[in-house]
């Protein structure tokens, strides 16, 4: 699990701001549609809603950092 999550932080930081505020977008609309599911008792992967609020964190830090000019 740390590979994959070090290896998708590695692809968001080769990406411009705005092709990060487009996945943050993305991420967004995925937590929504989960929850709805979940609501509906129609998910069958909830382990995916903690993924994905996780991404979300990670697409947000990154966009942060190149706003405050940090390399890592």
């Amino acid at each position: 699990m740390a590979m994959r999550s070090s290896k998708f932080v590695e692809e968001l930081r080769n990406k411009t701001e705005e092709e990060l505020s487009l996945d943050l977008v993305s991420a967004k609309k995925e937590l929504f549609n989960l929850r709805f599911q979940v609501a509906t008792s129609q998910l069958e992967n909830t382990a995916r809603i903690t993924e994905v609020r996780k991404n979300i964190a990670r697409i947000r830090t990154v966009i942060t950092q190149m706003q405050k000019g940090i390399e890592r």
